[in-house]
């Protein structure tokens, strides 16, 4: 038997447990069903093997129940456990959002930022087969990792966040716009898609501005939070966005064929008022459930990520 309790909280849906019990089978955790939040799924058939109907019927048991958490929303799934400072955003394929914590306290974006750069750009640059060689230093510029990168291409330099990749591609892109389209057209482009993360900070002139670290999320020029880069990203303009991030986070193949695997963007922004210390982003989706997380402290790829696995109850690498 089984039975779900539901009770309604500021935020969002808690308290929904779901429990199956039969003997020597059990089932427990988040189950993947529309939200695809998978913490951990335990089974025991020993006795089961040696008999093919009891088998069989288990099997048939688990096909339906997982039909019917499969089309549970995301509101009938137990809230998530944050610690104090983290703010989390996510959305089902129903596009409704759920932020919970300090999901709509806005803090430099970090590198999430070149997500923005990947939706302004992306389709140039992967008709360009760009490439970077990232020693560590460039034109003045440090990269984060000062040993350098190496060679990248686009979808190496979106994985480890090459700062000099982006920072070269983009200054190739805005001699291009200027020599196309003129600085008018230029900037107006620029603001259309930055807008909503500079929030009245774009420098003065009238042409496009000098484009350093501070346009790739080395500092606080672009800021946002968890719930409004979430909904940037459910945004249908970002639809193309989207489907260029996954094919270059898990490759062409895996990007037109899988249906279960997660890609993310990890971010490291400074904290306003701290020099040196910086804040985590994590932005994910496996096509259905998106979410965003931030931490109030520490490294994206070190931190973040490892904490956005946790809290989504998705398997460890």
């Amino acid at each position: 038997m089984w039975r779900t309790e539901k009770s309604v909280h500021h935020g969002g849906t808690e308290g929904t447990e779901n429990k199956i019990k039969r003997k020597n089978n059990k089932i427990t955790g988040w189950q993947d069903g529309q939200d695809g939040l998978i913490q951990r799924t335990t089974m025991s058939l020993s006795s089961s093997i040696c008999d093919p109907l009891r088998y069989l019927r288990f099997h048939l048991l688990f096909a339906v129940l997982f039909g019917l958490f499969a089309v549970l929303p995301l509101a009938a799934q137990p809230a998530p456990k944050l610690l104090p400072g983290e703010g989390l955003a996510i959305a089902g394929e129903d596009g409704q959002v759920q932020v919970f914590g300090e999901a709509q306290r806005e803090a430099p974006m970090g590198s999430l930022a070149k997500l923005v750069w990947l939706r302004l750009e992306g389709d140039d640059w992967a008709s360009q087969s760009v490439r970077f060689n990232c020693t560590g230093t460039w034109e003045g510029h440090t990269c984060w990792n000062r040993e350098g990168h190496k060679k990248v291409d686009l979808a190496k330099a979106l994985d480890q966040s090459c700062n000099l990749a982006f920072l070269a591609w983009i200054r190739e892109s805005a001699a291009r716009w200027e020599r196309i389209d003129g600085p008018g057209v230029a900037r107006y482009r620029l603001e259309e898609v930055f807008g909503p993360f500079l929030g009245g900070r774009m420098p003065a002139g009238e042409g496009i501005p000098a484009f350093g670290p501070e346009w790739i999320g080395d500092g606080d020029l672009l800021r946002t939070s968890p719930e409004a880069f979430l909904a940037w990203l459910l945004d249908p303009a970002q639809e193309g966005l989207m489907r260029r991030w996954r094919k270059l986070a898990l490759g062409f193949l895996d990007g037109v064929t899988s249906t279960q695997a997660w890609w993310m963007k990890t971010g490291t922004g400074p904290v306003p008022g701290a020099p040196g210390e910086t804040c985590a982003w994590v932005a994910g989706s496996n096509g259905r459930v998106t979410a965003v997380l931030r931490l109030p402290r520490g490294r994206g790829r070190v931190d973040g990520l490892a904490r956005f696995r946790d809290v989504l109850g998705l398997p460890a690498k």
